[in-house]
């Protein structure tokens, strides 16, 4: 899968479309307490629905999340980038992170890269991020993204009783903002 699409570097990281050997990190993410905020623990079947759905927007709408890899270790250490699902809000970069890689910056290093080819590439004037209301980690990343919340948001079935905030700028917003 990794030719179906770009491959973006950032001084720390490279960002690619979903491969097969990605597969146990997203798995390992999707089981642990970290996927509170995007559907919870899953076991590896579930997960896999929900990688293998990512790998296939590749191949379907020329986009989607791109699995992010440290430059360092070689690691999977998330996934971050555009994701419009059928019924979604809008046009989402959003983020997950493994447990392992928090605190390092990778999802705002990660999201601005994603955010300037969703921009520049797919032609998008506008973005967001879904994120859940007590989920502060994701908060912080989307403001020092430029993103303001906007308000309350409906996420489509099988997500609508989930709570979730729109954060997001225009392509105009972000261009303008500080770097």
């Amino acid at each position: 899968m990794a030719d179906q699409g770009p491959t973006l570097e950032t001084a720390r990281l490279i960002l690619r479309p979903t491969a097969a050997e990605d597969f146990d990190g997203w798995a390992a993410l999707m089981a642990d307490d970290a996927s509170k905020f995007i559907g919870g623990p899953q076991a590896r079947s579930t997960a896999w629905r929900g990688f293998i759905s990512v790998a296939g927007a590749w191949a379907i709408q020329g986009y989607s999340m791109f699995s992010v890899i440290e430059k360092a270790s070689g690691l999977w250490v998330g996934r971050v980038g555009p994701w419009v699902p059928e019924g979604w809000p809008g046009t989402e970069v959003g983020w997950a992170i493994a447990k392992d890689a928090y605190g390092k910056g990778y999802a705002t290093e990660a999201a601005t890269a994603a955010i300037d080819w969703a921009f520049d590439v797919l032609g998008w004037a506008d973005v967001i991020h879904c994120i859940d209301p007590e989920n502060l980690a994701s908060q912080k990343v989307a403001e020092r993204l430029g993103s303001t919340n906007r308000g309350l948001g409906r996420m489509p079935a099988p997500y609508e009783e989930y709570p979730v905030d729109i954060w997001g700028q225009t392509r105009e917003q972000w261009r303008a903002r500080p770097r």
